[in-house]
């Protein structure tokens, strides 16, 4: 099998009502499709960064895609195309078209081929944004849906207010949902590491299940300095590079919740080494980002803990975007695609109105 052309398409939308989290507001959403052609007919697709893609076409046109881990340390050159960042979100998005090809050509779901640990999964519904006119009432009630839909854990977001009123915010989403459902904060990066530690302990008592990103992704002191301080279990991860990056991050002992993503850090074939080598260390991966892919690779290894699954209320088209829908059970897991490959492919008929490119 060779791999005949390298295509990207960029979709982009607007959001009914802005979204923001503890540094960054988000008016918009979108999704970016790289599409690889074979000269077998197997076409893959990869979601997320079409930056820098061109510039890999070259090389890739001519190879067999079923090569994933050579055509990996091919694109993959630091001295050229830089250690972290858009080059390397780019080859994160080949490599997902790579795999799905595989898959595909195997006649088996992503999961299945990358290990089959679990034919369904736990998800969290990532949620609790700040908007404008909403309330904590409202934050309440947003938070009580997503329980109705069988939702056993919920994140929220914190970072962008003052600490007590973030404290308010957090205790009237655990009064909301109760003792048992398991409750994320997530910081997007907004603290200082005594602030982390500071709005920590006047969170504590409500037991949050994970404290995420409290701090900038490369403050790994602070990180350590704050895993020493609170009882609160550290999530970090989301802007985390290649197997190096995650390499100096779990040396720190100071993160037993590892939220890679495989859209960012390098891809499905760098994915599958950090949960690997989080393995030996007896650490969880909860991955950051978009369910289509994650799913499968939640699914796919031991210490997968979580999935992040996003809502209606985050984004309209993020289901309508895709030929299938991704839908949470009723007892609050997520079951991956049975078909071949990673299941998703670009609903065209959705997405034609909002083509940027």
């Amino acid at each position: 099998m060779k791999i005949t052309d390298v295509k990207t398409e960029s979709f982009q939308w607007k959001r009914k009502v802005p979204i923001s989290n503890g540094k960054h507001t988000y008016p918009t959403a979108g999704l970016g499709v790289v599409t690889i052609e074979t000269d077998e007919g197997i076409t893959g697709y990869g979601f997320g960064s079409t930056g820098f893609v061109e510039r890999f076409k070259g090389m890739l046109i001519g190879q067999d895609p079923l090569n994933n881990e050579r055509l990996w340390h091919m694109m993959w050159v630091p001295k050229l195309v830089g250690r972290r960042g858009l080059t390397t979100r780019a080859i994160s998005s080949i490599d997902i078209a790579l795999w799905d090809i595989k898959a595909k050509a195997a006649g088996m779901p992503l999961y299945k081929l990358l290990g089959g640990n679990a034919d369904s999964v736990p998800a969290y519904i990532a949620g609790g944004y700040y908007a404008p006119g909403k309330d904590i009432k409202a934050l309440q009630d947003e938070m009580l849906e997503y329980v109705s839909w069988g939702a056993k854990a919920v994140k929220m977001k914190i970072g962008a207010v003052p600490f007590k009123e973030d404290a308010a915010r957090v205790k009237a989403v655990r009064e909301a949902i109760g003792p048992d459902v398991k409750l994320m904060l997530d910081a997007n990066c907004a603290y200082r590491h005594y602030e982390a530690i500071t709005i920590a302990k006047m969170v504590e008592e409500y037991t949050p299940f994970w404290f995420e990103e409290p701090v900038a992704p490369d403050d790994y002191k602070g990180m350590k300095r704050l895993s020493e301080a609170t009882a609160i279990p550290i999530a970090t991860g989301e802007n985390e590079y290649t197997r190096y990056g995650f390499r100096d991050l779990i040396e720190q002992n100071a993160v037993p919740i590892l939220n890679a993503d495989a859209f960012i850090l390098g891809g499905i074939t760098e994915f599958m080494k950090v949960a690997a080598f989080a393995q030996a260390y007896d650490l969880d991966i909860a991955p950051h980002g978009s369910q289509t892919v994650h799913v499968h690779l939640v699914a796919a290894i031991s210490n997968g803990l979580i999935l992040e699954y996003y809502p209606e209320q985050f984004d309209p088209l993020n289901n309508k975007a895709y030929t299938r829908a991704l839908l949470l059970n009723e007892d609050g897991t997520v079951t991956p695609p049975d078909a071949p490959g990673i299941g998703f492919e670009p609903n065209y008929d959705t997405l034609e109105p909002y083509r940027v490119s």
